[in-house]
């Protein structure tokens, strides 16, 4: 999260009542805040702000090692805030949804791992860099693996996209146990039930795409505003497909990474401070190799079969 420092206060808070990692929320919060609860301006359905406001209490969710906790002290109305309501603004929020983008709070009380603010600071909304969720498909990949424990060291959320299975249950606890916060199916992960995720967690402004197709538009779908798409594979063999709204509206920038050509561009030094972060994760017991099976190099034909057979999440080892 962002910060700046005005008239001798910290500025750069992401929600005014509770919970820095998510996004400004949009509301006027009243002292209520204090008591475990929040006033909120509600509207459930779009429509003149009259006519469909409604100011609401509502329960705080108990405050993370990483969140703030403010109270609302003044926000404005402006044009596009009633836009929103009306709901003839370009982007919207998902219903239910609370009004406003702007205002000033004061921080009441800060987790266990806020440094850089204190309660009684005054804070306002701020865009972050990376971000606060990262989701990806193919999560249960060697690559999926890896990115579900960086993320967990680097203090992000990660919704985690896998195909269905017979062992779903079973696959879902194992990356879970790694530090996945979320994990979800392809065919999940399509339904309107998906914006109920994101009461809880931030929009993610990140997201890997190992898979192409239809999984990398869903994915997509869901970048916050400004968010990026990053394709490092395609085992469904199909183009990536970017709706257009997506490049106007929310400003989603597309990105292709080879590893290969990442290490000509940017040199032998940032590469060894790369593995060098990456050994000091694994040192730390944050990072470990993915599942795998050794296999003997003689018994090649069953790893090769194992690694096209669908459903096999275990990495194959050949051991010369």
């Amino acid at each position: 999260m962002a910060l700046r420092r005005v008239c001798g206060q910290v500025s750069g808070f992401k929600r005014p009542w509770a919970e820095s990692r998510r996004s400004w929320g949009r509301a006027l919060a009243s002292s209520a805040a204090a008591r475990g609860r929040r006033e909120a301006l509600v509207y459930r359905k779009h429509g003149e702000p009259l006519g469909v406001i409604q100011l609401e209490n509502l329960e705080l969710p108990q405050l993370g090692d990483s969140d703030i906790r403010a109270q609302m002290l003044a926000a404005p109305i402006n044009p596009s805030d009633i836009n929103m309501v009306q709901g003839t603004y370009p982007v919207l929020p998902d219903l239910p949804a609370i009004g406003g983008n702007e205002g000033v709070g004061q921080v009441l009380d800060v987790g266990s791992k806020v440094t850089n603010v204190k309660p009684g600071d005054w804070v306002i909304p701020s865009d972050t860099g990376l971000g606060d969720s990262v989701i990806q498909n193919a999560a249960n990949s060697g690559v999926g693996q890896a990115a579900i424990q960086i993320a967990k060291a680097m203090g992000l959320k990660t919704i985690n996209i896998i195909r269905d299975r017979p062992d779903l249950q079973q696959l879902t606890d194992s990356l879970k146990s790694m530090g996945a916060d979320y994990v979800i199916t392809e065919e999940a992960l399509r339904k309107p039930e998906m914006k109920e995720l994101f009461t809880k967690v931030p929009r993610p402004r990140l997201a890997l795409n190992g898979v192409g197709g239809k999984s990398a538009t869903e994915i997509l779908r869901h970048l916050e505003k400004g968010g990026t798409i990053v394709t490092y594979g395609g085992m469904a063999k199909q183009p990536v497909v970017v709706p257009v709204s997506a490049l106007i509206f929310k400003d989603v920038k597309i990105r292709g990474f080879w590893v290969t050509q990442w290490k000509r561009d940017h040199g032998h030094d940032l590469l060894q401070k790369m593995i060098s972060m990456l050994c000091d994760f694994i040192q730390a017991g944050k990072l470990t190799a993915p599942v795998c099976t050794e296999v003997q190099f003689q018994d090649y034909q069953t790893a090769l079969k194992a690694a096209t057979t669908p459903f096999i999440s275990s990495k194959q080892i050949l051991i010369m």
